[in-house]
């Protein structure tokens, strides 16, 4: 049951990858169910794969720990690439599983990032 794989890390533009902001932020909080964890791993893969094809996509960064619980925070140019992948029917369905099977809950939040500060 692996989160979907972060970008790779590229030192002049941090963890996530994104540009200089502004920009907008998905901020995916979870926590897992036991069930399905093939099934949920497969998805999330298809589901970065997906964002990653998306007009607008800049980064995602992913994690989640052992008790289940995760954040996934993917990178965008603007809101209307936001609602381009909340609009897609495939991210729909894999919505609906998880409220379904995968998620005990979950929270979304959107927001823009104005500013950032990285090490080294």
């Amino acid at each position: 049951d692996r989160p979907p794989p972060a970008v790779q890390v590229d030192p002049a533009r941090g963890v996530s990858g994104a540009p200089k902001p502004p920009y907008w932020a998905a901020i995916f909080s979870s926590q897992r169910t036991d069930a399905d964890p093939s099934g949920y791993a497969a998805t999330a893969e298809r589901m970065a794969e997906l964002a990653r094809r998306r007009p607008g996509f800049l980064g995602v960064e992913s994690t989640r720990g052992a008790d289940g619980f995760g954040i996934t925070v993917s990178y965008w140019e603007s809101l209307e690439s936001i609602a381009g992948l909340k609009a897609d029917a495939e991210h729909q369905a894999a919505q609906k599983k998880g409220r379904e099977v995968w998620y005990k809950s979950f929270h979304l939040r959107i927001a823009r990032v104005e500013r950032e500060g990285a090490f080294p």
